[in-house]
């Protein structure tokens, strides 16, 4: 009788590029499922905890809409709705604009800087469980040759270049 192998079947890919893209896009749903745990026992998501620790940064300050749209870490095809389901939760505040009212800034509240200062901490251990065994020069070369692979596909103007 035949011994079943435990070894796998080699993976087979169609170019470099394709392996290292299918790499990213498994490495990005494993990491992002951790995320999505922690996020979800604080009814967020990570693309609403992104904007309000954007909107942290600018505080006491506020952003007009379509800036912090194009800030976020990724886009945001309705970021009404998402603003929307924030400032239902009372975490942040729309103001219009005296002199332009197409423009709607928005800000941060107190208590969605309480829930991002509750979150600070979280966060931090989450992203050392994700990544946290990767050492310091591991972690480097990563983001080196992240930024290398993305930066010719960022926008002029996105801070992310």
């Amino acid at each position: 009788m035949p011994v079943a192998s435990s070894r796998r079947p080699p993976r087979r890919f169609d170019s470099p590029q394709q392996e290292c893209y299918l790499n990213l896009w498994r490495t990005y749903d494993r990491l992002r499922m951790i995320e999505d745990e922690l996020f979800l026992r604080h009814d967020l998501t990570a693309q609403q905890y992104n904007a309000l620790r954007l909107l942290r940064a600018e505080h006491p300050a506020a952003l007009p809409t379509l800036v912090l749209a194009g800030k976020l870490v990724s886009h945001a095809p309705d970021i009404t709705r998402l603003v929307d389901r924030l400032e239902q939760r009372g975490l942040v505040a729309r103001r219009r604009m005296a002199d332009n009212r197409r423009v709607v800034q928005i800000a941060i509240t107190d208590a969605g800087l309480a829930l991002l200062k509750q979150l600070d901490q979280l966060v931090r251990d989450c992203h050392q469980k994700q990544l946290g065994h990767l050492s310091h020069s591991q972690l480097q070369s990563l983001i080196d040759l992240l930024r290398n692979a993305r930066q010719p596909h960022e926008l002029e103007e996105s801070s992310w270049r």
